[in-house]
């Protein structure tokens, strides 16, 4: 290879070089400064945003730039942008003429494009910086095309003080998107990154205007606008001190930041699906209601709102929002909180008993005093119905029949439903909850419990959607960031309740008794149909109300976020009203579609609630969920022999049979009885035995109300020091037949009508025996506590 030769080759391997480092002197990404976490309504308005790390008001890159700043940046920065390769020789030949008269540098030339590398990298402006952004811009126009260029320079030219980027600086400076700013707005936000240290809001307003005049002439002069719109605009003020940007959402923006590398949401920016108006509105029913209830010592509270059409969040207001005082601590997102459901997830128990053909929707539940391992159950007003149906036990939210069911249930497979449901904040084995996780003995998130009702509407919403199939992906939980794309059904023969099953339930549900004005909502048409539950945790730490209709899902939280109990926080008296009052703010839609292919008409005895047996005489017919069938047959109507006159109960060993008439009655065991009749007037029991009868039936006449079978008492200590005594209550079917009663064999006492006797054993095991005049004998063992013992453990 020859001197030439070698020359040749030296100087391609140079030009190779060259155009190597050409190509590769841009990173792929040119800006690393941190931005803003911002948040938008699904009509792209802002609702919250959050200062970047550094200190700075910049919001990440949006997807458009209003037309209006384009004009004016290209008008007032580089007027030939449209036409050059990123420099433009023509300015920067003006410029050196301009800065050689004045010995200075009063001039740059700069394009767009160069300013664009200037401030991705913000380093001193010398000659030969400037000849570096050159290559750079020529770089950068090279892969980018000029729209890309324009939204990296609105998106990160300075706008004084810590404001960069137009976005930021038309929320700081004027309270608006930029879309909605003005021909004189524009042109003074125009303006300002030329000599952002010097033309700053608020200082230097004389200067701003001049400015910004100027500008409005030179687009009337390259006719972007006409004289007389850049002369009523210079009529416009300048802005003062920049403004507080809106704190709408600031809980759900919180959650996003935390959430942000979960949802897998490359910028900090989204479009959400909350409607703004919806949620400046329940934003307004929050803090009216939270100044009232300030006087009680309650100071948060919490709303939901889902979309059940869509799944998505229509309003998201985790707590009121007031952080100038912290000792509201209304930075906590009540939302995502785990607190006690209180009474809340009963529905479910009920929906899921229907489901699994373990009660009818009307069939009769215990309601009398229950003791089980030591719980001790009582419902809100300490009172007993001694039957009551479900759905009313349901809509009355009574506990005693609550845990009576969830005992006959079982707890172990309610847990296991509620964990598929979607209820994830039960981190301990079901035992550790027991029949105490009906009442609110657990802990849930108002988010997973509003998710959950939302999946029981959605599946009823879809019952003849996919023929008779469930969609499984109803009970996904909804979501808050704005997507293009509807999820895919995931269609399944079955699901975790059936479309029969949650119509029943949501049926009881619109059963409650509304508060307040409420409480007439059906005599007027205008009314919204709404199914709802509230709920009450122990101590009244948490008030509950949870709404739902076809469209929507609304879950309202009220109480401390510290946990500290208030009297009168209690759900339908707190929680209630504000639910009811984001109702008002929701479109009236139709009703529930009875899902009459889901449905099965069987008879039903009227009284019980059971499926119809052959004694039951009032029997109708009703649409019940398909489990309905595997139901047992009413227990309580039997047949009883009666004497020729109706009067006496007889059998055989005293009455002919052909002297004897057959009659259906009702009957209910003792304790049950005992209670059910206060209540119930027409109830009537059974006859006496004609004298001289043989008693021999199979139908219990004594049971023992309290204490239960093996329970253990606590015998506390009266004002006076001296020792207690504990009430013993007895049910017998007929009330003037008199109670012997015995405790440890020795004869204690007699009672007739009432049968209640207090007496105060002494602490161990006892043997309570109760003989009545019959001879019926009923014997159990209760154990009473040691008190100087225990105290000493």
């Amino acid at each position: 290879m020859n001197k030439t030769q070698k020359a040749f080759l030296f100087s391609d391997i140079f030009c190779l070089l060259v155009v190597l480092a050409f190509l590769l002197c841009l990173p792929k990404k040119l800006f690393h400064y941190p931005t803003s976490y911002v948040i938008e309504a699904s009509d792209g308005k802002l609702l919250s945003a959050s200062i970047a790390s550094d200190g700075q008001w910049r919001f990440p890159i949006t997807d458009s730039i209003p037309q209006k700043f384009k004009d004016c940046i290209i008008a007032f920065e580089d007027k030939r942008f449209y036409n050059h390769i990123g420099i433009d020789f023509i300015a920067l030949a003006r410029a050196m003429r301009q800065d050689i008269r004045a010995k200075s540098i009063v001039s740059g030339g700069s394009t767009l494009t160069m300013q664009v590398m200037r401030l991705s990298r913000k380093q001193d402006r010398t000659v030969g910086q400037k000849l570096i952004e050159m290559i750079w811009a020529l770089r950068l126009e090279l892969t980018n095309s000029k729209e890309q260029i324009l939204k990296l320079y609105t998106a990160n030219a300075p706008f004084g003080s810590n404001v960069v980027g137009l976005d930021a600086a038309s929320w700081r400076y004027y309270g608006r998107n930029p879309g909605q700013l003005s021909w004189g707005e524009m042109a003074t936000l125009a303006v300002l990154p030329n000599s952002p240290s010097l033309v700053l809001p608020g200082k230097n307003a004389a200067k701003l205007i001049k400015k910004r005049n100027d500008l409005l002439d030179k687009l009337a002069k390259l006719k972007y606008i006409d004289q007389e719109t850049a002369n009523l605009a210079k009529l416009e003020p300048v802005p003062g001190k920049p403004l507080t940007l809106p704190q709408n959402a600031q809980h759900l923006l919180n959650r996003f930041k935390r959430e942000r590398s979960k949802l897998k949401v490359n910028s900090t920016r989204i479009k959400t699906t909350i409607d703004e108006q919806l949620q400046l509105k329940i934003n307004s029913i929050i803090k009216r209601y939270n100044n009232r209830y300030r006087a009680n010592g309650i100071n948060n509270i919490a709303a939901l709102v889902l979309n059940a059409r869509t799944g998505e969040v229509a309003s998201y207001v985790g707590n009121i929002y007031q952080p100038e005082d912290p000792s509201l601590e209304s930075h906590v997102d009540m939302i995502k909180a785990p607190r006690s459901p209180g009474s809340t997830l009963k529905p479910f128990l009920y929906a899921s008993m229907m489901n699994d053909g373990f009660i009818l929707p009307t069939t009769l539940v215990p309601d009398i005093p229950t003791q089980i391992s030591g719980y001790a159950p009582q419902n809100y007003d300490l009172g007993y119905d001694g039957a009551i149906g479900a759905d009313k036990a349901l809509s009355r939210s009574l506990n005693v029949p609550a845990v009576r069911m969830l005992q006959q249930y079982k707890y172990q497979r309610f847990y296991d439903k509620l964990k598929k449901m979607g209820i994830g904040t039960l981190n301990q084995p079901a035992d550790h909850y027991g029949l105490s996780l009906i009442l609110g003995g657990s802990e849930v998130t108002m988010w997973d419990l509003a998710n959950t009702y939302m999946g029981m509407v959605r599946t009823l919403d879809h019952f003849n959607s996919y023929q008779g199939l469930y969609n499984a992906a109803d009970y996904d939980q909804a979501t808050y960031i704005k997507q293009l794309k509807p999820k895919q059904p995931i269609l399944e023969k079955s699901s975790y309740l059936d479309h029969g099953s949650i119509w029943a339930t949501f049926n009881a549900m619109e059963e409650l008794m509304r508060p307040g004005d409420e409480g007439l909502w059906q005599q007027f048409s205008s009314s919204q149909r709404i199914s709802w539950k509230t709920g009450t945790s122990f101590g009244f730490r948490d008030a509950w109300a949870v709404g739902l209709t076809p469209d929507y899902v609304v879950c309202v939280w009220v109480g401390n976020a510290d946990g500290e109990g208030r009297p009168g926080l209690v759900g339908v008296e707190a929680a209630a009203p504000v639910m009811f009052d984001i109702f008002r703010q929701l479109p009236n839609g139709k009703w529930f579609e009875t899902p009459k292919t889901k449905l099965k008409t069987i008879k039903i005895c009227k009284e019980s609630g059971y499926k119809a047996g052959e004694n039951c005489p009032d029997v109708v017919d009703e649409l019940v969920p398909f489990g309905g069938e595997k139901t047992t047959v009413c227990p309580y109507h039997k047949l009883i022999h009666l004497d020729k006159t109706g009067t006496y109960r007889v059998n055989d060993n005293c009455e002919e049979v052909i002297n004897m008439q057959n009659k259906s009655f009702f009957i209910l065991p003792p304790a049950m009885e005992y209670y059910y009749k206060v209540k119930n007037a027409d109830y009537k029991p059974l006859p006496p035995f004609k004298p001289g009868c043989d008693i021999n039936t199979s139908t219990a006449a004594l049971e023992l109300i309290y204490p239960k079978n093996g329970a253990t008492v606590y015998i506390p200590l009266e004002i006076d020091g001296t020792r207690g005594k504990v009430v013993l209550n007895a049910a017998h079917r007929n009330p003037r037949t008199k109670i012997y009663w015995h405790i440890d064999n020795e004869y204690i006492a007699t009672t007739t009508n009432f049968h209640q006797l207090a007496v105060s054993p002494s602490p161990g095991r006892h043997k309570l025996t109760l003989v009545d005049e019959n001879g019926e004998r009923l014997e159990q063992y209760f154990t009473v506590l040691d008190k100087e013992r225990n105290s000493k453990k």
